[in-house]
């Protein structure tokens, strides 16, 4: 009972019972403020005029006649004034001229003045007739002061059907269903009749919570009372059962009918668009044609919102040319509807046309276009039609500052981005989560997480997107650690959605969290997700990502076999280096049917790379067009480059890029870099190196490429030119770092760590066995190192941070258990070598995931083939 405990004391008649006794769960907890607000007006009348005098009633002997000749001429001020000075001479009020003042006040929304002459009722009349209590029923429940309607409903001595009416429909109106149906019941307890009135309003109380089960007990007392042909009653009940989601009660409602109305027919429509029946909507639209009732912009607007709900663009066109020869394309409500529906079947040309000719063009026109332009890959014109929007002084909403968001965010537009944060922040959008889950994603694309966080941080009300936003940003970001601590920090608030879970998994994969991505699979199938969207293809690509291929075949055999689902098994073969199983998958892929894309070339040629298979790699680029129809791109000629330079083809590799019929990106020259970097041609390298920093300064990798290629010539004096360019430019190596999972739980060592609770025993464990190693005769490298030249290459490229993950899983795990590490950085020769020692000596299996590839340590050999670590590769 939510409203009892919370109204106050009222003293009612004893034949009145409190109408508060709940008997249902309601939607909305009465709260009774002293001035509680409603937006719309609320009425149970048919129109009437203000007041209910005219002007041959007022007689000058009368002395309250000057107040009701100043109340029908709407002079509620002058009125009033009046009033206080009767008041003053103590002549006597009639409840004319009170009701007269109490329907002006309610007219104008004059609230301040209605409390006023309500305060001279109280001190005046002693007891509230019907006609006087009526009206200030009516004006209180119009200004949504329950409160003050309540206490009048209780002091009535007399109550009519108007007068449970208003009391009714102000519970509805206000959002407390539950209240406004225990007071219908209390009504007919006392034995008061509905009328025609009543029952739209019952019933559009019961679709409003929906309760379908106390929406037809109130069907039973229409027909008990013989409305069961009032038009109006009857399009209530059909919008009630739509509302409550049975169509077809609705359907038998409307077909019974005797004679319908343009309400009626829109009613049925909608009630079938907003239940996802269209095609039974779109059919009665037509009957609706074919019996001669004309549709309003109603029955328009639902069908245009069905047209875009079906996807049918053949019939949208159709519904557009309608609506211009019927003189509809006029209205601006219609042309928002037919912007909003080419825009989701991607015909934005048609929505500009929409756009361009309309004479009006309100907020709604607006939005609609920029969020078409979003949604249909055009940011950049979302952009500038907001920035057009902003000059014809049209002031943005929620909406529309989410959608230019999203628009920045793809464009990478950081400053714009920021403006309208502040803007945001000025006229208080950003209390709208959905403004502050596209301030997140902004700030993410745009490498900003830690502004994203802050926004996450202020939000109150956090929903499932808030938290799928900032878990990507993370992983966005490289910081996937963190990203699976949000994810469980969640867990316990909210139940996430199959995006979310995509996004953990992509966290997963990244730093090698297997456990994590198993829970997060058991949690999808005991939820129901675990075929859901790109929820199935993120398993496989977690299972992949981690080395883990015969659960990533398991998973594979029970997702839809698309291509972009072979395309992730093909990418982990290539990332293992397994060149032959790869080309095996591709010809399975090409015999079950399913074409190829540009995806799946650029995973094969890569795994032919790996595998120093250039002459299959060169026969599958060859046909990719001629057999496949793939028109190869600046990634693919990339990794014909990559091919041919691993095998040392470095002039084939050169004068492949001259061929090149578009224009090499700084991708292309770096993979001849890389393979000059392998076999130490300085001069070819210089000259990749000078076509990549005429197009890229900013990209670190090429730097780093740079330096190991001058590093290993031993050219020290370029090495530190190199290095002056970049620490002048800003730029920064990424530590190294590190990730293993012990017991479901991820833990991350950074180069140099010193701080960990367990680093005593962790390089304890690591001296031991450098000093096996040792006595074996193998060369080491450990924290002091014996040559300039592995020394620098150590710090820039690899860190060793792998060493410290592993020793830790070592302590932390039973014998026999698998270690898994995934790294940031590449594995130099010296961590290679020592891995190799460490899974002799301990028996394990342990896998290391670099930057580059994936090896797999087993009884002191590596799945690379000691070709697959820095400076050999």
């Amino acid at each position: 009972m939510a409203v009892s405990a919370k109204t106050p004391t009222i003293h009612l008649q004893t034949n009145l019972p409190n109408p508060h006794h709940s008997i249902s769960q309601k939607p909305k907890t009465l709260n009774i403020p002293q001035n509680l607000q409603t937006h719309r007006q609320f009425s149970l009348r048919k129109p009437h005029e203000i007041s209910v005098l005219n002007a041959n009633s007022i007689t000058a002997q009368n002395p309250n006649s000057l107040i009701l000749e100043l109340c029908l001429s709407g002079d509620l001020q002058k009125a009033l004034s009046h009033l206080d000075s009767i008041q003053e001479l103590q002549v006597s009020i009639e409840e004319e001229t009170y009701i007269a003042l109490l329907r002006l006040c309610e007219w104008e929304k004059a609230v301040s003045e209605g409390s006023r002459v309500h305060t001279y009722v109280s001190q005046t009349v002693s007891s509230l007739g019907v006609r006087l209590g009526n009206a200030l029923l009516s004006m209180f429940v119009r200004f949504g002061d329950l409160v003050e309607a309540w206490y009048v409903f209780g002091k009535m001595t007399e109550r009519d059907v108007f007068s449970w009416n208003v009391l009714v429909g102000g519970y509805a109106k206000a959002g407390y269903f539950d209240e406004a149906l225990n007071l219908y019941h209390k009504m007919l307890w006392v034995g008061i009749r509905p009328d025609v009135y009543t029952f739209p309003c019952v019933l559009r109380t019961c679709g409003g919570l929906p309760d379908l089960a106390r929406g037809r007990e109130v069907h039973l007392h229409v027909i008990r009372y013989g409305f069961e042909s009032d038009v109006d009653v009857i399009n209530a009940l059909i919008t009630m059962y739509a509302k409550c989601g049975d169509v077809f009660s609705a359907r038998l409602v409307f077909d019974k009918m005797p004679r319908r109305d343009r309400i009626s027919w829109n009613a049925m429509i909608s009630g079938y668009f907003e239940n996802d029946v269209c095609l039974e909507g779109l059919g009665l639209f037509f009957m609706m044609r074919e019996y001669f009732s004309d549709p309003d912009l109603m029955t328009m607007t639902s069908v245009i919102s069905a047209c875009e709900a079906l996807g049918d663009q053949r019939l949208g066109r159709e519904v557009h040319g309608y609506v211009i020869k019927t003189g509809f394309v006029a209205d601006v409500s219609i042309n928002n509807s037919l912007i909003q529906m080419h825009s989701s079947f991607g015909c934005w040309d048609e929505a500009e046309k929409v756009f361009s000719k309309m004479e009006f063009k309100d907020l709604v026109s607006w939005t609609a276009m920029i969020s078409g332009y979003e949604k249909n890959g055009l940011p950049d014109q979302a952009v500038e039609t907001y920035t057009i929007m902003e000059h014809e002084r049209v002031v943005p909403d929620e909406v529309t500052i989410a959608s230019v968001l999203s628009a920045c965010a793809c464009l990478g537009l950081l400053d714009k981005g920021i403006m309208l944060h502040q803007f945001a922040d000025r006229t208080r959008l950003i209390s709208y989560v959905i403004v502050a889950n596209s301030l997140i994603d902004m700030y993410s694309k745009c490498g900003c997480i830690d502004k994203a966080l802050e926004v996450f941080h202020h939000i109150h009300d956090k929903n499932v997107i808030s938290w799928t936003s900032v878990i990507l940003g993370l992983r966005l970001n490289n910081r996937s650690f963190e990203a699976l601590i949000f994810f469980r920090k969640m867990i316990l608030m909210l139940k996430p959605n199959s995006v979310t879970l995509v996004s953990v998994l992509s966290a997963c994969a990244r730093v090698g969290a297997l456990s994590c991505g198993k829970e997060i699979h058991a949690y999808a199938l005991r939820t129901g997700l675990a075929f859901d969207g790109f929820l199935p293809n993120a398993l496989l690509d977690m299972y992949v990502r981690c080395g883990r291929m015969e659960p990533a075949w398991n998973q594979f055999n029970l997702c839809e076999k698309a291509v972009a689902t072979w395309n992730i098994l093909l990418t982990g073969y290539a990332q293992q280096g397994k060149g032959g199983l790869a080309v095996e998958l591709f010809h399975k892929m090409i015999e079950s049917g399913v074409n190829p894309d540009k995806i799946t070339f650029i995973s094969l040629l890569c795994a032919c790379s790996r595998s120093g298979m250039v002459t299959e790699g060169l026969e599958y680029f060859e046909s990719m067009e001629h057999k496949f129809h793939v028109v190869p791109n600046l990634r693919h000629y990339a990794s014909v480059v990559d091919l041919l330079g691993r095998a040392g083809h470095l002039e084939d590799a050169h004068e492949f890029i001259k061929k090149i019929p578009i224009d090499p990106d700084p991708a292309i020259w770096g993979a001849l870099l890389n393979a000059c970097r392998i076999y130490r041609n300085v001069e070819l390298g210089e000259l990749a190196a000078q076509n990549i920093f005429e197009m890229d300064t900013k990209s670190v990798g090429y730097y780093i490429l740079l330096c190991n290629l001058y590093a290993d010539s031993g050219k020290w004096d370029e090495v530190a030119r190199v290095r002056k360019t970049m620490r002048e430019s800003g730029l920064t190596v990424d530590p190294g770092c590190s990730w293993v999972e012990v017991a479901g739980q991820v833990h991350a060592f950074l180069t140099g760590d010193d701080f960990h609770p367990q680093i005593k025993e962790i390089n304890a464990v690591l001296e031991g066995f450098y000093e096996k190693m040792e006595t074996a005769g193998l060369r080491i490298l450990q924290d002091s190192y014996g040559d300039d030249l592995e020394a620098s290459k150590a710090e820039i490229f690899c860190g060793h941070s792998e060493r410290l993950a592993i020793s830790f899983g070592l302590i932390n795990t039973v014998p026999g258990t698998p270690i898994l590490v995934t790294k940031n950085l590449f594995m130099c020769e010296s961590c290679h070598n020592t891995v190799k020692f460490i899974s002799k000596v301990v028996r394990r299996e342990i896998f290391v995931r670099d930057t580059e590839q994936f090896h797999h340590f087993k009884d002191g050999v590596c799945s690379c083939g000691d070709e697959g670590y820095w400076g050999k590769t």
